[in-house]
Parts: structure tokens; C-alpha cells; sequence
């Protein structure tokens, strides 16, 4: 945990403050404080204006969601933070204030948070503190107020010269302009933009009041999020004395990846990589996180409130390192060779290692179900679904065969997976129940990194489909590499 703090995979949650779906659920502290009870170490809040443009609420703008206030949402996070791991947690803020009101959430980060929170004393760091530094403490990650870089020249006349094309506001969730032109949209709400007018600006800031807000807010930020003008892969380039963080969407990410996968490598040494989900994932569903870890992006931010096997997968990455929400980057995406070389992606790799695995037999769901749970009538029809997430040559699924009538199934079958990467790779479990006439009933999952498998056999616990481990369902299991 001593490296510096890009060096890592950061469990990350986005629109963490959502109860349901992106469009009408409830907004609430309540998704923050079971995320950070699972490990989750980056928390995402949108700030807007509440109706009378004096205090901050937390909503998703533009929707039917209800908002929550900011320092309700703060006060859980200060309580819950270091409650699952002691390592420090990042606040991702969606800023759509105007300044006065960015002074008011200054004011709060300070009172809530005192010395927990981490403010650098340089402008920018060369290279950022390890988790270990950063023990116990809190960082805000947003894009400085555009008012304070032009803070020494604020006139009356700057409305006209933040509506130049030197000033300009990134459209939502717009990123990188190469990338994310002909995405018709998708992107809404989810940029790294101060996404307040230049009306709104003048309307609720006066210029004699602007540099010292924004300065006392700016002052907060720890990780500088935003992109430099131009195309991506000038937004991808390293700059020497500053880290800061960039937001790309899940098709973002894929495009980029196409054009400039080691520019994403290099990025990501040194500078952190944030992506989101496309915004028409409107049921807070997730995506494949493995393209993001594969390119290094250390927070792959994910819907928590969502389920299904995308999540299953963030939840088993997580499992590693003690479940402390960092996990240490492999070394091939943070070596670079004698000709200044970084790991590509594309490149087409031999087998570094074989994982074998045999399933035995499963138990636990008679002591965690009820008799008719699967069927009326006959007891369960057990088959286990079993592979690899991972990168694309290592992603495989395969299953055991069906054993009917049995609520204690023994299959002694054996499979075996060759590994490209292992160190991205984990292993799949999923046990269903068969069911002749409607879609097969769910029965259990895990998802375990493989980097942690110990050799020999285990009893692996199983999970329902929100993650949370059943009582006594158990596979046992024997794993082997060779």
C-alpha cells in the first residue's frame, strides 16, 4: 500500500447518493453508507442549487429524482468512511454550482471534515501520496472553478469572455471531442465540467466576491479533474508537474481504446482514469469493467444499487487485498521497457499459466430455502455455470452437467483454463436450478479473483444476486495450477 495512489484499481461507485433507477428513484445517504460498508472507496455526488439558490442539494439534475442535502450526504460519509477499510476515501463531485454557493460547500467540507481532509499544498502534485499516506483520510476530486483561473481579471466585461471559444463549456458529458462526437448524447450528466451558465454566474456572484469563493474552494481539491482542448490524444498526454483525473463514458473508453490503447496505459501510470456509465443505462445497470482495468483506468465507476454478473465482477476484483477497496495494479501495466515502451493491449499473448478447477458437489440450499422454492413438487435440479472474466482471450463460460431431484448434488467434474493475463483474471461461479417449461431459477454466485486462489479444496461460500454471502450454501471446490 505504499505506492503512489494512481497505482491502484479503486473501488468506485457513481451517482452513489441513488436509491433505484437514474430517472424517478430516491435520492438518499443511505446507498453512500452501505457502498462504504462494502469497501467502496470513491463516492459520487451531484451538487445543484436547491429552488431558492441558497443552500446545495444532491440529485440527479434534470431527472424526477428527489433530492437529499449535501451535508446529510457528508455527515454519513465523515461516520461510515473508514468503517470497512482505513485507507482513504475520494468524494467525486458533479459540480452545477455557481460560486457563492461553491464557497457554501467549502465551508461545509471543512466543518464536517477538519483535518481529515487531504488539501495539497502545491496547485499540483508531481506525484501523488500512497493509500498508506492516506490512511484515514478524505479527498475532493472536481474541476476548479473556471472564476478563479481568470480570477485577477474579472471585470464586468468577462461575461463576454467566458462565452468566447477560449472559455468554453464542455456539452454533457462530452469528454474528448474526437471520441465522444457520435455518441448522439449518451454521455449527459456525467461530465467533468461546471455545468452552471454564464448567466447563472453573474446572477448569483458578485465580481468583487468571485476570487475569493472559488479560491477557497479550489483550495479543497485534491485530484484536478478535467481535459485539456483539443482532441483525446492531446487530453492523454503526461504532463510532468501535475497529476490530474479524466472522465471517459464506457463507449468513450472502447473508442479510445481502438485509436490510443497505450496512450491510456501511459496516461494512467502516473494520472488517474475515471469511467462512467453511458447515460442511457437509465435502470443503473453496469458494463464490462474489464476493458477499463485492462487500460488501467483506476476507477471503473459503477452503479451499486444495481445487480447482475457486471456487478458480481466488481464485487470479486474487490475481494482482493483484504477487501480494503485498492488493489495494486499489475506490474505490466506500470512497466515501462528500455524504449520507453508500455504494455499494448492488442498484442496477442502466449499462456502464462492454467488454472484447473473441479466442483465436487454443492450444499446449504435445504437449510437456506424453503422446500418449494425451486419446485413444488420435487426437489431442485442443480447445474453450475463456471469460467473466466478477464481480458477477451481469456473469457470463457462453461457448465456442469444437470443432477436432478437433489438438494445436495455431487458433479465431480473437472475443467481447466489457460491464462493469457491471470493477473486480471477471475473465476465465474454461477449455480442455477433447471426448469423444463420457464427460464432456469437462480441458486447462487461468487466471484473470486484468481490471483488470491489458494491451491487445494475449499468450501466457497455463494451469494445472492445483491452479493450479500447465504448462510450455508457451499460449493466445494478443488483449485490447482499448472
Amino acid at each position: 500500500m505504499t505506492a503512489p495512489l494512481s497505482h491502484y484499481f479503486i473501488y468506485t461507485g457513481h451517482n452513489s447518493y441513488l436509491t433505484g433507477n437514474q430517472l424517478s428513484s430516491d435520492c438518499s445517504d443511505v446507498p453512500i453508507i452501505k457502498a462504504l460498508n462494502r469497501g467502496v472507496r470513491v463516492v459520487e455526488l451531484d451538487i445543484w442549487p436547491n429552488s431558492n439558490k441558497d443552500d446545495v442539494h444532491v440529485l440527479h439534475g434534470r431527472t424526477l429524482t428527489t433530492p437529499v442535502e449535501l451535508i446529510k450526504c457528508l455527515k454519513s460519509i465523515k461516520e461510515h468512511a473508514f468503517t470497512a477499510s482505513p485507507y482513504p476515501v475520494i468524494i467525486t463531485l458533479e459540480d452545477h454550482l455557481t460560486p457563492d454557493l461553491q464557497a457554501k460547500v467549502a465551508e461545509m467540507l471543512t466543518e464536517t471534515f477538519g483535518d481529515m481532509l487531504f488539501c495539497p499544498n502545491a496547485d499540483n502534485l508531481r506525484e501523488f501520496p500512497s493509500p498508506e499516506e492516506l490512511k484515514y483520510r478524505i479527498l475532493i476530486s472536481t474541476k476548479p472553478p473556471k472564476e478563479y483561473l481568470e480570477a485577477k481579471s474579472i471585470n464586468m466585461n468577462s461575461k463576454k469572455l467566458l462565452k468566447s471559444k477560449d472559455f468554453d463549456e464542455d456539452d454533457s458529458g462530452k469528454e474528448a471531442t474526437d471520441v465522444a462526437k457520435n455518441q448522439n448524447g449518451d454521455d449527459r450528466g456525467d461530465s467533468d465540467t461546471n455545468q452552471h451558465s454564464d448567466d447563472e454566474f453573474y446572477d448569483y456572484c458578485s465580481p468583487e466576491l468571485c476570487p475569493s469563493a472559488a479560491s477557497s474552494y479550489k483550495r479543497l481539491i485534491a485530484i484536478h479533474a478535467g481535459k485539456p482542448k483539443g482532441s483525446l490524444k492531446e487530453a492523454l498526454k503526461v504532463e510532468d508537474d501535475k497529476v490530474r483525473r479524466l472522465s471517459l463514458s464506457e463507449q468513450s473508453l472502447e473508442k479510445a481504446a481502438e485509436s490510443f490503447g497505450t496512450h491510456l496505459i501511459r496516461f494512467t501510470q502516473k494520472n488517474f482514469l475515471r469511467v462512467y456509465p453511458k447515460g442511457t443505462r437509465f435502470n443503473s445497470s453496469n458494463y464490462k469493467p474489464l476493458n477499463g482495468w485492462m487500460h488501467g483506468a483506476q476507477m471503473v465507476a459503477f452503479n451499486m444499487q444495481g445487480y447482475g454478473k457486471h456487478l458480481w465482477i466488481m464485487h470479486g476484483m474487490f475481494r482482493s487485498n483484504g477487501g480494503c477497496g485498492y488493489v495494486k495494479k499489475p506490474d505490466f501495466l506500470m512497466n515501462v521497457g528500455p524504449n520507453n515502451e508500455v504494455f499494448n493491449p492488442k498484442d496477442r499473448l502466449s499462456v502464462k499459466k492454467t488454472l484447473k478447477v473441479k466442483v465436487y458437489l454443492g450444499d446449504g440450499w435445504r437449510m437456506d430455502f424453503k422446500q418449494t422454492h425451486f419446485d413444488l413438487y420435487s426437489p431442485p435440479d442443480f447445474y453450475v455455470r463456471i469460467g473466466i472474466a478477464g481480458v477477451p482471450a481469456d473469457e470463457i463460460m462453461k457448465k456442469t452437467k444437470i443432477l436432478e431431484d437433489n438438494w445436495i448434488p455431487y458433479w465431480e467434474e473437472e475443467f481447466t483454463f489457460p491464462l493469457t493475463v491471470p493477473e486480471l483474471a477471475l473465476l465465474r461461479v454461477e449455480v442455477n436450478e433447471y426448469d423444463m417449461s420457464e427460464s432456469d431459477d437462480f441458486a447462487g454466485q461468487t466471484c473470486l479473483p484468481v490471483s488470491e486462489l489458494k491451491q487445494g479444496v475449499r468450501a466457497v461460500p455463494l451469494h445472492n444476486r445483491k452479493g450479500e454471502k447465504y448462510n450455508s450454501v457451499r460449493l466445494l471446490m478443488r483449485f490447482e495450477f499448472i
